[in-house]
């Protein structure tokens, strides 16, 4: 008997958490798709349930979730997207996450710690994605937890190209707010047209989270607009803080630029009081109307995400879209 030969025919669909929906529909209008329509609710003790309205067997899926307040539950509303894909013969299942969830428990400080970053790729590794997509990861070896490929894309170049586009001409130096951010603040430094660097020495003591001390500035900023660069901001203190030592020192003037904006309490009211110019964060976890004020700056990733989708469904290159960088 001869085999019989054929062309299977791809389809791409989107799939969208509930965390965030803006984001993904935006996603969805550069794809010119629509995303698929489904069935979501909590149980009255918490328990989530997902049913997607439309057949998904052989599909190319993508499912996007920002794991914004409260995390947990949208971290375990994607994992049961994900079982539902995979039970339903979606032929490859591709994990958008925005902002990666425990990212900053990629190692262990003390004995007996978790590394929850690891656990997450776990997670999805056994609901059943294929590839994970996400964006600006607080530690780069984190694409290693995951058994399979991980799109680590950047949103520096969006934040970067705005910078130049509002401050190019300035006097300008790149602040990391630690030393462990300096490669960073070096790249940075590169893609503004080879720009000087300077970090703040801080202290953190790991019993307690969110907060840190600002010690002293090393590098040259007196006269100088501060471009101080860093992954997230969650409630604030850290970033404030290395603003208000900068200024200290006679820096000209602060721009706070970071991909992803938590802005846990109190992190508005800090933002909104502390003496930086410009606070840039792009649309990677959703900003209520309460959280945002005057000189907050948000930038979309919708278009970076839409363009990477497309090239993994198309069997692309996703580093070509960061100069082979990514």
């Amino acid at each position: 008997m001869s085999p019989k030969s054929g062309t299977p025919k791809k389809n791409l669909m989107l799939f969208s958490g509930r965390a965030h929906r803006e984001l993904a529909d935006e996603v969805a209008q550069h794809l010119n798709v629509t995303i698929t329509p489904q069935t979501a609710h909590t149980f009255a003790n918490g328990e989530l349930f997902v049913r997607f309205e439309e057949s998904v067997r052989g599909t190319d899926a993508f499912v996007i979730q920002s794991h914004t307040d409260p995390i947990n539950e949208w971290v375990m509303e994607q994992l049961i997207m994900v079982d539902a894909l995979k039970r339903a013969s979606a032929k490859r299942i591709t994990v958008v996450m925005p902002f990666y969830p425990y990212a900053r428990q990629d190692k262990k400080h003390k004995g007996r710690e978790p590394i929850s970053a690891r656990l997450i790729a776990d997670l999805f590794k056994t609901a059943g994605a294929d590839r994970i997509m996400t964006v600006d990861l607080h530690t780069a070896q984190i694409q290693g937890f995951f058994d399979g490929p991980v799109d680590h894309l950047f949103a520096q170049t969006l934040l970067a190209d705005h910078i130049k586009k509002t401050y190019g001409g300035a006097d300008i130096t790149v602040v990391s707010p630690d030393s462990g951010r300096v490669r960073l603040a070096e790249k940075w430094a590169a893609q503004l047209g080879d720009r000087p660097i300077a970090f703040i020495h801080k202290t953190r003591d790991p019993d307690k989270p969110n907060q840190a001390v600002a010690n002293r500035v090393v590098g040259q900023v007196e006269g100088k607009l501060c471009i101080l660069v860093d992954d997230m901001i969650d409630t604030g203190g850290t970033i404030v803080k290395a603003t208000d030592a900068l200024l200290a020192e006679g820096a000209a003037d602060v721009v706070i630029a970071t991909t992803h904006g938590i802005l846990s309490d109190p992190a508005t009211e800090r933002l909104s009081n502390c003496k930086a110019r410009e606070v840039i964060v792009t649309n990677s976890l959703p900003i209520a109307p309460e959280k945002r004020f005057p000189n907050l700056t948000v930038l979309s990733i919708a278009p970076m995400l839409a363009e990477a989708i497309q090239q993994v469904f198309e069997d692309g290159s996703v580093t070509s879209l960061f100069d082979g960088n990514a």
